[in-house]
Formats: C-alpha cells, sequence, structure tokens
C-alpha cells in the first residue's frame, strides 16, 4: 500500500512539473506544398515532421492560417464517393487533414484539396488536437 501511495505521489509531482509547459504551449500543424510536407511543433520544439499530399492538377488546397473547426475520428466524403477519411481535422469549408489509404502518393500532389497523410500520422495529429484543444491549435498552409 506504502508503494502505491509513493507512486502516486511521484507521478502528481511529475505532471505537475509537465502540465505547466504543456498548459501555455501551441500546436502548431504547418504544410508546405511546394515541399509536400508537414512539419508539427509544440511550442518551439518540432515534434513532427511528415510527407503529404496536397491538392493535385485541376484542384487547390487553400492557403492562410486556420484553427480546426470540426474534428471525426472517421469521415466520409459527402462530395467524393462517401471516400474515408480518418481522423479529419477540418479547418475550412469541406477542406481537411486527414489520413489515406494512398500512401504510396505521400510526398506529391494527389488529393481534391486535402491534405493527406499517413493514417498513424493522421491519429497521431488528431490526437494531439483533442489533446490541446481547438483554440490552442493552428493549421498554416503555405506554398
Amino acid at each position: 500500500m506504502q508503494r502505491i501511495a509513493i507512486v502516486c505521489v511521484l507521478l502528481f509531482g511529475l505532471l505537475n512539473l509537465i502540465a505547466p509547459a504543456a498548459a501555455g504551449a501551441r500546436l502548431v500543424a504547418q504544410v508546405d506544398i511546394s515541399a509536400q510536407t508537414m512539419t508539427v511543433s509544440l511550442g518551439e520544439q518540432v515534434v513532427y515532421r511528415w510527407r503529404v499530399s496536397t491538392a493535385g492538377r485541376g484542384y487547390v488546397t487553400p492557403v492562410g492560417t486556420y484553427r480546426p473547426t470540426r474534428l471525426h475520428r472517421m469521415w466520409y466524403s459527402r462530395k467524393y464517393d462517401d471516400a474515408p477519411m480518418p481522423h479529419s481535422i477540418f479547418f475550412r469549408g469541406g477542406y481537411a487533414i486527414h489520413g489515406t489509404g494512398a500512401i504510396r502518393q505521400l510526398g506529391r500532389p494527389a488529393s481534391h484539396g486535402c491534405v493527406r497523410l499517413h493514417p498513424r500520422h493522421a491519429a497521431a495529429l488528431y490526437a494531439l488536437v483533442r489533446q490541446f484543444g481547438r483554440s490552442n491549435t493552428s493549421i498554416v498552409i503555405r506554398r
């Protein structure tokens, strides 16, 4: 019983050290269309860099700075034949960051405008946005 109490006290102390730093940190997902990459930062610290697919020929991925407007663990496109969009983070109307099964296309333009990620990466980003909150998350898309 004493061991459990000691472990609880240690965990509580550790959480108190980590939580204030994380609470003030901003989550930023920056998409570089020309490089077809996403860099995820927490405060000043880069935590991930992933390949993405943005809009292919004839389509547009909107540039700008956005906040997530809604999140869906699984969404099916109403516009493109109910295409699955796992771990969707919508940021402007029907535009979202989401997982894709077309992982061989990552690193080059291929989407209808959304930002596609490897499913594992989409799940990780989705979890971070849920953890830090939509209001503390920025999505920056640039050319």
